[in-house]
């Protein structure tokens, strides 16, 4: 034990300070008197790093282990070798290392709990196998050494008392059935836990964590693959951009506190704030966050369109900006942007997480591997990751806004959890493990909420209910290119038969008793309910009227005695029951339809690739502009150069689409949005089934909640309150 002791001093020197010396720190003097009292022999240290944190270490003879709150996610690179020297020397001594987050013990500590009994098992396992050798064996007999819980011997002046150790009468300890060790170990290598938490960390008990769960899997948190919706919700939170929207999907500052835009629409000049700082990182000199300036946007955008990096958001710039000197930086605080074409709704397109700005030292560092090392400007920094498990991130003390003369945010910190099961993550928010629940899913919607969408009886009070739109259409797309051959002979091929089908399906009936009220029925165009721009009075849908249906199918020569042909409609399981409803209302109208259920993934394969005429679908919008929706009905978009799934052309359409490119004002785009919009929706590729509606649940003592038609999460206004 002195060898390792001495081990340790030699290994930190200057920067430890063992528990035997009568300077250290009350609360550690504590843990080592309890530690003896409990007969458990152990060490612990607090080291100073180079950059200021401390961190804590723990090493117990008897397990072979060391434990060490902080880890390496905050070394400096000097402190990072020592510790790897010091790693391998702990190895060839026959040492476990084991390493935590200090903040692990507040928000992971199941987790923690869960690899302490791994190890305790694999230890216990290794004891009674006899290989390798133990550490608790004694003599040559063999016998395991007694751990008792309880030891009132007294130590030895200055040490803990070891219980390997022979009494005062020479003797060894008496062996004991050790079945209970493992539970044993477990308890007080815990206790040592909360014990060393105390020392490394400040009083917890008013920090104010916000607790969410993603019930799909978290693959990057680098902005550049910012592709789903728990990407979205995690890089909001550590990333900046130069923009950003409010809950109108209006376009604010951001780092550009300013911007202009060139008279003739190709040049995007932005002024940026000179008081945003990167999170610390080692990478940084110091380890101290550095200003972000124009040339990290420089480096950021056309990262995004490397192809060496392969973002999936190469797509917001590969096809607009310059060849040449597509991102400029004049100076420190003047970027500017030079596309090759006008685009209006480059502001809007922007707002998009891909946008953020990241370091280039960082980057360049990790590499792939920045996607689980994050650092960014935004309001909360990273703490830590375990994939598939939990998500922490601490509140940025440094984050530039501050709201009525308080820095922002008001969180302290965020954890993530990944339970896959929404119905057992909605047992988790009733428990109040969980602060916000978002989308209330089919299996358990009634139990919830009325058919009128209120919420029920049953949990009224009990927590808060939000909806707002949500951009995302619910559609049912037909293939209309007859030079397709699947196309060719399908009933679906004539616009009459397509108007029938959306003449056929009562919308406010399906939302009401299938959706429990959540949504708005489809009677307008593609451009959903939310988006700027929306007006659906001047869109001219399809209402329900089944005998209007009848008489288009006369009027191509289908009825009772020349039937329609069966159509086949693809959906996924997900949708089985509404694709179902709708298969009823077709065919009581003479429009016979048969369901196939198909995997998500294999589903969106075929539509990618025109091999199905008739299947379900959604398009949810990637930026808050309207061309984002009717790009998709762009004859230049048709697979596979773009997301036209229907294989919609009409040289109008298109004609208007490129006009709206060179409008001078919204209000002009928004004009030539609504004629595409009646255009497309006269010729009937699609039927719109209803505009999706968002039902998000938050605590009671939750506030401060954003509500944008993004479901875009906004955690640096929240509050929460004790409860």
């Amino acid at each position: 034990m002195n060898n390792l002791n001495n081990h340790y001093n030699k290994q930190n020197k200057g920067l430890a300070r063992n528990l035997r010396n009568n300077s250290t720190p009350a609360e550690i003097r504590l843990w080592s008197n309890l530690l003896r009292a409990k007969g458990f022999c152990g060490y612990a240290f607090l080291r100073q790093r180079p950059i200021g944190n401390y961190i804590a270490d723990f090493f117990c003879n008897e397990l072979k282990l060391v434990i060490e709150l902080d880890g390496e996610s905050h070394q400096h690179e000097e402190q990072h070798e020592r510790d790897k020297l010091r790693d391998k020397e702990l190895k060839e001594l026959g040492y476990t290392v084991i390493r935590f987050e200090d903040d692990e013990v507040l928000y992971d500590f199941l987790n923690i709990q869960r690899t302490l009994e791994i190890f305790v098992e694999e230890f216990e396992e290794r004891h009674n196998t006899g290989h390798p050798p133990n550490p608790l064996r004694k003599g040559e007999e063999g016998q395991g050494a007694e751990f008792k819980s309880v030891n009132n011997n007294k130590p030895k002046e200055g040490h803990p008392l070891n219980p390997l150790q022979k009494g005062e009468e020479g003797r060894g300890a008496e062996p004991q059935n050790n079945k209970n060790n493992g539970k044993n170990y477990l308890s007080i290598l815990l206790l040592c836990l909360f014990f060393l938490c105390g020392c490394t960390s400040k009083d917890q008990s008013n920090k104010t964590v916000f607790n969410f769960n993603m019930d799909d899997l978290l693959t990057s948190l680098d902005p550049a693959f910012a592709r789903n919706q728990n990407a979205l919700w995690c890089d909001n939170q550590i990333y900046n951009g130069l923009v950003q929207i409010n809950d109108s999907l209006k376009t604010q500052p951001c780092i550009a506190k300013t911007w202009r835009v060139s008279s003739d629409g190709l040049h995007y000049t932005f002024h940026l704030r000179n008081d945003v700082f990167f999170h610390d990182d080692a990478r940084f000199k110091n380890g101290k966050g550095r200003k972000a300036v124009a040339a990290d946007f420089v480096y950021s955008f056309n990262r995004l369109i490397d192809p060496k990096v392969g973002s999936s958001g190469s797509w917001i710039f590969s096809d607009k900006v310059a060849v040449k000197e597509a991102f400029e930086a004049l100076n420190d605080s003047t970027f500017v942007i030079n596309l090759r074409k006008r685009f209006p709704p480059m502001m809007a397109l922007l707002t998009a997480q891909y946008c953020s700005v990241v370091p280039h030292e960082v980057v360049d560092f990790y590499g792939k591997d920045f996607r689980s090392h994050p650092i960014g400007t935004g309001p909360f920094k990273f703490k830590y990751w375990k994939e598939g498990e939990v998500l922490v991130l601490l509140k940025n003390e440094k984050y530039w806004e501050i709201e009525n003369g308080r820095r922002l945010p008001y969180l302290d910190a965020v954890r993530g959890t990944f339970i896959t099961n929404k119905q057992t993550a909605f047992m988790e928010f009733v428990k109040h493990n969980l602060d916000f629940f978002n989308d209330v899913d089919g299996s358990y919607r009634d139990d919830i909420l009325t058919k009128s969408g209120r919420i029920t009886k049953k949990y009224k009070g009990k927590f808060q209910l939000k909806t707002r739109p949500y951009l995302n259409t619910e559609y049912l797309g037909m293939l209309v290119d007859t030079n397709l051959a699947i196309v060719k002979t399908s009933p679906l091929r004539l616009k009459k038969v397509r108007q029938a089908i959306n003449y056929a399906i009562d919308r406010k009936k399906m939302v009401k008793y299938l959706r429990n009220s959540i949504g708005t029925p489809g009677y307008g165009g593609f451009v959903p309910v939310g988006m700027p721009g929306f007006e659906q009075q001047k869109v001219q849908g399809y209402d329900y009227n089944p005998d209007k249906a009848r008489t288009l199918l006369a009027e191509t020569g289908f009825n009772n005695a020349h039937p329609l042909p069966e159509i086949l409609l693809n959906t996924t399981t997900t949708y089985r029951d509404l694709i179902e409803f709708v298969q009823g209302q077709l065919n009581s109208v003479g429009i016979r339809t048969r369901v196939e259920v198909t995997q998500g993934a294999s589903l969106r394969e075929m539509i990618a690739k025109n091999s199905i005429n008739f299947f379900r679908g959604n398009w949810i919008a990637d930026y808050p502009d309207a061309e984002n929706y009717l790009s998709v009905f762009y004859s230049h978009n048709k697979v596979p150069f773009g997301p036209n799934y229907t294989s919609f052309f009409n040289p109008g359409f298109d004609r208007l689409f490129e006009a709206s490119y060179q409008a001078k004002t919204d209000e002009e785009r928004f004009k030539l949005y609504h004629q595409m919009d009646n255009l497309m929706m006269e010729q009937a590729p699609v039927v719109i089934l209803y505009y999706y509606k968002l039902v998000n649940l938050y605590q009671n003592n939750i506030s401060g909640i954003s509500t944008n038609a993004q479901n875009l999460l906004v955690l640096k206004r929240v509050r929460k309150a004790k409860g």
